[in-house]
């Protein structure tokens, strides 16, 4: 019993800090129509920054520098490299295109930069853990599913009751119709990319946190993980992005707390469940958890 709670708990954190990634990724997808691909190259670089600054600045001053940087590399990517030409939503299938040159170039510096060094970002929890009833738990475990609750709220007042959700909500549902009422298109996407990138660089230090080892170079390759958590959800829902993210976070955890029961499956069963759920999800419901068919004019 201790045992699965111990497997659900780490699951609630992993969906947790997987559901910062996903919003990221929904957000973005929401905006533009662009699967950005190059999101676990800004999760990287986030972290990366919080790694090399928290000895000058302290982990908080570090953290807020790396989410100001990252935010502003991610805006500065849409802005002036996708949007190059116009915020034209049916481009978006070669802007997709253009974020795995992005994350190829930006993840090939890092890399060189990190090497084979396992890098502290300095958290204030370390390796300390609390007792929860018969619960062992991580305080990295019990701060990442606390800090995302609050982030994951103020996103989602940020969609329901500021300018900015309202005008992202609109060009979501009718582009065209929202730019003849006045949203500007160009700022509520760049904001949205902003806000993406800023997500994934809080997203690294739960990821590179105790029990993790420390951010290393394929850090950033977890990401992938909250890939089909969006999907799962529905890749224009952001509910359905912290449903799917939670699924795939308890779908992990258990997997890796009963390997020995599940080695019919084989050793490496756990790196790919969450895309055995993704496919098993898809041929019921095939928009998502949350997605729902759209209207098309023929």
């Amino acid at each position: 019993m201790t045992s699965l709670l111990d497997n659900v708990f780490n699951g609630l954190a992993l969906g947790a800090v997987y559901a910062l990634v996903a919003l990221g990724f929904v957000i973005i997808f929401k905006a533009s129509g662009v699967m950005n691909f190059a999101h676990g190259s800004l999760l990287l670089l986030g972290g990366y920054l919080t790694a090399v600054l928290h000895d000058d600045l302290g982990f908080a001053g570090a953290l807020a520098v790396s989410v100001l940087v990252t935010a502003a590399v991610a805006g500065a990517m849409d802005r002036f490299l996708l949007q190059a030409g116009g915020p034209d939503p049916h481009t978006a299938h070669v802007q997709t295109i253009v974020t795995i040159g992005v994350d190829i170039l930006i993840l090939t510096d890092l890399s060189r930069r990190i090497g084979g060094d396992l890098l502290s970002l300095g958290d204030p929890w370390g390796d300390s853990v609390s007792g929860l009833g018969p619960v062992t738990v991580a305080d990295s475990r019990i701060a990442a599913i606390v800090v995302s609750a609050v982030v994951i709220a103020g996103v989602f007042a940020l969609f329901r009751y500021t300018s900015w959700g309202l005008s992202l909500r609109a060009a979501a549902e009718d582009v065209e119709a929202a730019s003849l009422m006045g949203v500007r298109l160009v700022r509520v996407r760049m904001l949205a990319w902003c806000l993406a990138g800023a997500l994934a660089a809080l997203a690294a230090v739960f990821l590179a946190a105790f029990p993790a080892p420390g951010l290393e170079r394929t850090t950033g390759q977890i990401a992938l993980k909250a890939f089909p958590a969006a999907i799962l959800g529905g890749m224009a829902s952001p509910p359905g992005a912290l449903a799917g993210s939670l699924l795939i976070g308890m779908t992990e955890a258990l997997v890796a707390g009963y390997q020995s029961e599940l080695h019919v499956l084989g050793e490496g069963f756990g790196d790919v469940a969450p895309y055995a759920v993704m496919v098993l999800v898809l041929l019921v419901r095939p928009t998502g958890l949350f997605g729902g068919k759209a209207a098309v004019r023929v």
